[in-house]
C-alpha cells in the first residue's frame, strides 16, 4: 500500500519539473517571470490564488482542527478566506492597476519615503523567507513517513524540486503547478476524503451520536482563537507580499477582484470541509496514535486507513501540493523582494545606484531573477534542515508583519492625510512594541503558548502602529504634491508601467 500511494506521489513531483519547462517558454522578460506577464484570465488567477492561501495549516491541519475541535475547527480556513475575499472587494482592482512588483513599491509611490520603503522591504523578505522554509519542513514530513528518508534528505530533494521549477520558469511554471494543485486539492478533499470519512462515520447521525454535542458548536474552539484567526490571518492576508504578487498577475481589476472573491469563497467551503473530515475521523478513528500532541498526524491517518490504496495515494499528493503551492509562492516572493527592494537599499549604502527590472534588456534581468530565486531557494532548504524550530521564526516574522506593517500599508490605500513620517513612524512603533512584547512575554512564560506564540503581542504593536501613524501623520507636513498626483494617475490607471526607485523626495519612473 504505501508503495503505490509513493508512486502516486512520485509521479506528482515529476510533473512539477515538467511545468518548470512549460513556463520557461513563456518567459520572455521581467514581468513574465515575477507576475505571469500580468495576463492571468478568471480561471488561472483564481486557482492559483487559492492554491497559494491553502497551505500546509489550511489542508493538513485544517482537518487536525476538526478531530479535535469539531466543527468550530473550519475558523482558521475560514479566516484565511475572508481575507482573500476583502483583499479582492477593496483592494485588489487597485493594486493591480499600481503595474508595480512589491509591496515595497506600493509604499513608495504612495508616500515617496525611502525610510518606509525600506522598512518594509526588510520585514517582508524576513516574512517570505520563513513561510518558505516551514512549508518546506511541513511537506518533507509526509515524504518521510511515505518513502522512509531521513527529515533533512526529504527536505532536500522536496526542496530542490520546488526550487528547480520556480527557478526555471518563474511565476508561470508556478501557476501552472498551482493549476494542477488546485485541481488535485478540490478532488482530494471534495470527492475523495469528505465523502469516504462521513461514510466511515455513519454520516452526521452516526457523528452526533457518538460525540458531545459541543462538537457542533460553532464557538467550541474558543471566541478568543476565532478572533484571533481573523486578526493575524485575515489581516495577514491583506499585506503578504506572496498574495499581491498573485494579484499582480491578474489581467484586469476585474478579474482581479471576482477572481479573488471565488477564491476566497471556495476557501471558506475549503474550512467546512476539512472540519466535517476531522469530525468524521473522531468517530471513525478514535484513537490515532499522537494525535493528542500533534493534530497533523490526523490527516496521514485518514488517507492511509479510511480511504483505498490509490486514492490514498492522491489524498497524500494533496497535501504536498497544498504545501508545494505555498513553498513556492513564498520563494519567488522573497527573491523579488529581495532584489527589487532590498538590494538597491543595501548598495545606497556604498553610494550606488540600482536599477532592476527596467526591461532595458530583459533576458539579463530575467536571468537575474532566476539567480536570485535559486540562491534564495538554497538559504530556504538550509534553513528548514538546520533549524529546528522555524514555527517560531515564522511566528516572530508574521506578527511584525502584521504589528508593524498593516496600519502603514493599508492606511495609505484608505487615508489621505498620512503621509511618509507617518508610515514610518507607524513601522518602527508597531515593530518595536510587538517584539517587545513578545521577549516580556517569553521570560515569563510558563509554556510555549504564554511566549513567542501568544496572542497579545501583534494586538499591542496594532494598537502602537495605528496610534503613531495617525498623530504622527497630522503633526506633520502632507505628502509632496507631485507624489500624490502620480500616485493618482496609476491608481487610475492611466501613468506608464515603468520601475519604482524609492528616494527620500519620492519615487522617480
Amino acid at each position: 500500500m504505501e508503495f503505490i500511494n509513493g508512486t502516486i506521489v512520485a509521479l506528482y513531483l515529476a510533473a512539477m519539473l515538467a511545468f518548470g519547462w512549460w513556463g520557461k517558454s513563456r518567459t520572455k522578460n521581467s514581468s513574465d517571470y515575477l507576475v505571469a506577464g500580468r495576463r492571468l484570465g478568471p480561471f488561472l488567477y483564481t486557482g492559483t490564488m487559492a492554491a497559494v492561501v491553502l497551505g500546509g495549516a489550511s489542508t493538513v491541519g485544517g482537518v487536525g482542527l476538526g478531530y479535535k475541535w469539531g466543527i468550530s475547527g473550519m475558523w482558521l480556513v475560514v479566516a484565511i478566506g475572508a481575507g482573500v475575499i476583502l483583499l479582492s472587494v477593496f483592494f485588489a482592482p487597485t493594486l493591480q492597476k499600481l503595474k508595480v512588483f512589491t509591496v515595497s513599491q506600493m509604499l513608495s509611490l504612495r508616500y515617496g519615503s525611502a525610510a518606509a520603503t525600506n522598512t518594509s522591504g526588510i520585514v517582508m523578505l524576513a516574512y517570505t523567507l520563513m513561510l518558505c522554509a516551514t512549508s518546506t519542513s511541513a511537506y518533507a514530513t509526509i515524504f518521510v513517513v511515505l518513502f522512509g528518508w531521513e527529515k533533512w534528505v526529504a527536505i532536500a530533494i522536496g526542496g530542490a524540486i520546488v526550487v528547480v521549477y520556480s527557478t526555471i520558469g518563474g511565476m508561470w511554471s508556478i501557476t501552472l503547478a498551482d493549476q494542477v494543485q488546485f485541481i488535485i486539492k478540490t478532488i482530494g478533499i471534495f470527492a475523495l476524503m469528505l465523502p469516504f470519512s462521513m461514510h466511515a462515520a455513519g454520516g452526521l447521525d452516526g457523528i452526533r451520536e457518538r460525540v458531545d454535542a459541543e462538537f457542533f458548536s460553532f464557538t467550541g474552539i474558543g471566541l478568543q482563537s476565532i478572533i484571533t484567526y481573523f486578526v493575524v490571518y485575515t489581516l495577514g492576508l491583506l499585506i503578504g507580499q506572496d498574495i499581491w504578487q498573485r494579484v499582480f498577475t491578474a489581467k484586469t481589476p476585474k478579474v482581479a477582484r471576482w477572481g479573488g472573491m471565488t477564491a476566497g469563497i471556495y476557501c471558506i467551503f475549503y474550512g467546512a470541509a476539512g472540519a466535517l473530515i476531522g469530525m468524521a475521523a473522531k468517530v471513525a478513528l478514535p484513537e490515532i496514535a499522537g494525535a493528542a500532541d500533534n493534530k497533523d498526524v490526523v490527516y496521514a491517518e485518514v488517507a492511509t486507513q479510511l480511504l483505498p490504496v490509490a486514492v490514498g495515494g492522491l489524498v497524500m499528493a494533496a497535501a504536498v501540493a497544498a504545501m508545494m503551492s505555498t513553498a513556492s509562492g513564498a520563494l519567488i516572493a522573497a527573491a523579488t523582494v529581495a532584489r527589487t527592494d532590498v538590494t538597491p537599499f543595501v548598495a545606497s549604502w556604498f553610494g550606488k545606484q540600482i536599477q532592476v527590472n527596467s526591461n532595458e534588456n530583459p533576458e539579463h534581468d530575467v536571468r537575474a531573477n532566476r539567480i536570485w530565486v535559486m540562491v534564495l531557494g538554497v538559504v530556504t532548504v538550509t534553513l528548514a534542515i538546520l533549524v529546528d524550530d522555524v514555527v517560531a521564526a515564522l511566528t516572530i516574522a508574521y506578527d511584525i508583519l502584521v504589528g508593524g506593517l498593516l496600519v502603514a500599508i493599508i492606511g495609505g490605500l484608505l487615508w489621505k492625510r498620512g503621509n511618509g513620517v507617518g508610515a514610518t513612524a507607524s513601522m518602527a512603533a508597531g515593530s518595536l512594541v510587538t517584539l517587545g512584547t513578545m521577549i516580556i512575554l517569553e521570560i515569563q512564560a510558563e509554556n510555549k503558548f504564554d511566549g513567542v506564540y501568544a496572542n497579545e503581542p501583534i494586538y499591542y504593536g496594532l494598537i502602537a502602529s495605528a496610534v503613531a501613524f495617525i498623530i504622527v501623520s497630522l503633526l506633520t507636513k502632507t505628502t509632496d504634491r507631485q507624489v500624490i498626483e502620480h500616485w493618482n494617475l496609476r491608481v487610475a490607471g492611466k501613468a506608464q508601467d515603468a520601475p519604482v526607485n524609492a528616494t527620500a523626495q519620492g519615487p522617480t519612473l
